[in-house]
């Protein structure tokens, strides 16, 4: 029998010291707790955690050593109508547990009632079956790593998973594909410098679960938004072990990423976990105390609130629900070295007896925290639930994936009539969204495509969605796609409709690259990746998601185009700026002016005018009017946009001399040549012709000739 002390009541979790571990465990709803120790062969230990105080159970196990697994038993009331699901025949994961080994194998064992008589208790032994927590070494050689801190205004953002960026590429080690220590090989790092990213997006990296029904049909959960532990980093992606080497090689992944000058934000899956609704699995939260970790229905407590689409909420309205995200993301910046978090559905957070609430418990202790205000905060700002849709609404402090922004230059580009007030908005850094708020242009993460939906390259060869290898009967993923096939559904023979495709990709690389906000590029689309028409390849961890790097080759001109248009970007602030475009006169000059193909000035007639889809904008370098970092005035090359989203050719006149004497060529999207020593280097003066391709962009610089 092991000799278990009193130990500490924090922190939570299983904490090595050097010579033993202390374990600690909440549950409001507990009458007992078993701490389960399990050997090599398998074979299971028990011992109870002896001292409870405020809810918190604990107790410290001389000779517990990094890389023991364990596990936790909840005794306590199983009445599913008062909201009580205790049953210590499964085995829990520790909601505070930082690794985890193995993964679950489904069996109706992990079930707190039998399949076929869902009202009798099923006391089946879930051990066999479940992954096992790990005790991890916490200490790691960080050496000199210092966060990178890039400002907003200079970052771009790439949205990448794991697995997928790092499977097909041939210049990292077969054993290292898809995994931490993939995405951190220095052919990858290269990449990402070269098209100047300044941050990865990492699709869910917290320790998830396939659901029983999607591995039933041979499928799995390849995007990971279905966590099951918010402090492990999921094991499947490490290249050295799951007895804690994925905690080591995370920090390694994170060190690299550091040293090259990018940082790591994670897309984090707060608003609700795999055990889904009341006919879901045990496998954790629900075991350890129901109440206090899920929403559910007050007039009948066997039932979850359901904000999210995925059968579960998580309690936002508790104050140990509340305690476990603010220590899972504390533990992800300070021991993980983070710089920022996505989260996903945040409005689900911010919901507090119902509606989504600005002034929500979430949101002030985020505010108020010294660690996580001051990150990198980005909100995915919607649920599924009533009211859920909130881009524009989140507080100060925090960006959002800008959806308006997405459908906009969707709408605009593929020829929508009545979009150009709100593609100009857009363009400019979303001020009718944000401005309110007291926050910047950098509160809009402006994106065209994202991991869900269609790739860039899908988004101009198909107008319907086919997601038939989901096995879903293509119903699920969106119908609102806002996507043009250029005349015919997916892969065209016809060198038109080719040429307009690849045309169109850069006109909506070009546009995301020159509008005010934070630009975020989808992995792969800077090459062209294709999902063949699915729209929701949330379930494909397969040939159909992976990153297809030999694309890098055969779309180098799209890569080049890239590549470009970062450079344009970090070498101009006028394209980044801190704050909003004021468009009147300030001290002689105007910092943006909106022009009509003739060069005139708009007049609120033109931007009535629901067929017009063209348009000139007039970017002044000399009106940035905002201090640099040690409060130097900063000064900028003016530019001029030409954009014509018309499927005809147009004559743009340049505008008069007040707005620039010469202007010079800098990038049109119409151009199939990335050569940039066969850029016009033409001079033309003000008032000039220019012609612009149909459905294209130019970019102008003032010339000081």
């Amino acid at each position: 029998m092991r000799e278990v002390w009193p130990g500490e009541q924090y922190p939570l979790g299983a904490t090595w010291d050097g010579v033993g571990t202390n374990f600690s465990v909440f549950s409001e709803a507990a009458e007992r707790i078993e701490l389960c120790l399990f050997d090599d062969d398998g074979s299971e230990s028990r011992v109870d955690l002896p001292e409870v105080d405020g809810f918190v159970w604990h107790g410290y196990v001389p000779g517990i050593m990094p890389g023991q697994r364990y596990g936790l038993r909840v005794h306590g009331p199983y009445k599913p109508e008062h909201g009580h699901r205790c049953n210590p025949a499964k085995l829990l994961l520790d909601p505070y547990g930082k690794a985890v080994e193995g993964s679950v194998r489904w069996n109706e064992s992990l079930f707190s009632y039998h399949f076929a008589d869902p009202a009798r208790l099923n006391t089946d032994d879930s051990a066999p079956y479940m992954p096992k927590n790990v005790v991890i070494n916490p200490f790691f050689d960080w050496g000199n790593d210092r966060p990178p801190r890039t400002p907003y205004h200079e970052t771009v953002i790439y949205e990448a998973h794991v697995r997928g960026l790092t499977m097909r590429h041939p210049g990292v080690p077969e054993e290292q594909r898809g995994t931490y220590a993939g995405l951190a090989h220095p052919a990858v790092l290269d990449h990402l410098l070269s098209i100047g990213v300044t941050a990865v997006e990492l699709m869910p990296v917290h320790q998830f679960v396939p659901e029983h029904a999607m591995v039933a049909r041979g499928l799995t959960n390849y995007w990971g938004y279905n966590t099951i532990a918010y402090l492990a980093p999921h094991n499947a992606y490490s290249s050295a072990g799951q007895r804690g080497e994925q905690v080591q090689e995370f920090k390694a992944m994170v060190r690299a990423l550091h040293e090259a000058g990018i940082e790591v934000i994670l897309d984090v899956v707060y608003n609700h976990t795999a055990e889904g609704d009341h006919m879901g699995p045990t496998l954790g939260f629900r075991g350890i105390d129901n109440v206090a970790y899920y929403r559910l229905h007050d007039e009948d407590r066997r039932y979850y609130l359901d904000y999210t689409g995925c059968g579960n909420s998580l309690n936002v309205r508790s104050p140990h629900a509340l305690q476990l995200i603010m220590d899972s993301l504390r533990y992800w910046v300070q021991e993980m070295h983070v710089d920022g978090f996505r989260f996903d559905l945040a409005a689900a957070l911010a919901r507090e007896l119902h509606d989504v609430d600005r002034l929500s418990a979430f949101f002030d202790l985020i505010q108020q925290d010294p660690v996580i205000s001051q990150v990198k905060l980005i909100a995915e700002p919607w649920d599924v639930g009533p009211g859920g849709y909130q881009v524009g609404n989140f507080p100060p402090l925090w960006t959002e994936w800008n959806g308006k922004y997405r459908d906009a230059v969707r709408d605009f580009w593929r020829g929508s009539v009545r979009t150009m007030p709100e593609f100009a908005s857009r363009l400019s850094g979303s001020s009718d969204l944000y401005a309110t708020s007291g926050r910047r242009p950098v509160a809009s993460i402006n994106f065209v495509t994202c991991h869900d939906g269609f790739t860039l390259t899908d988004l101009v060869s198909y107008n319907r969605k086919h997601n038939e290898a989901n096995s879903e009967d293509n119903r699920d993923g969106t119908d609102d796609n806002r996507s043009w096939n250029c005349g015919v559904e997916g892969p065209a023979d016809d060198p038109q409709i080719a040429a307009l495709r690849r045309r169109q990709r850069r006109n909506f690389l070009a546009t995301l690259f020159v509008s005010q906000g934070v630009p975020m590029i989808a992995a792969g689309d800077e090459f062209g990746r294709t999902q063949h028409g699915n729209n929701n390849a949330y379930c494909q961890d397969n040939e159909i998601s992976w990153v297809d790097w030999s694309l890098a080759e055969t779309e180098a001109d799209l890569l080049e185009f890239v590549r470009r248009l970062a450079e344009l970007r970090r070498d101009h602030p006028v394209f980044r700026r801190r704050r909003f475009f004021h468009g009147k006169v300030r001290d002689g000059v105007r910092d943006i002016v909106w022009l009509t193909p003739a060069g005139e000035e708009m007049t609120d007639a033109d931007w009535a005018t629901g067929y017009a889809k063209s348009l000139a904008v007039f970017l002044n370098g000399d009106a940035i009017s905002e201090p640099g970092p040690r409060g130097e005035k900063i000064w900028d090359d003016s530019f001029l946009l030409l954009i014509n989203a018309h499927h005809e050719n147009l004559t743009f006149t340049l505008p008069a001399a007040e707005f620039g004497d010469h202007w010079q060529s800098v990038l049109d999207t119409a151009d199939e040549t990335p050569d940039r020593a066969a850029a016009d280097e033409e001079v033309r003066r003000a008032g000039a012709d220019v012609s612009v391709a149909p459905r294209s962009l130019q970019i102008l610089r003032r010339s000081q000739d």
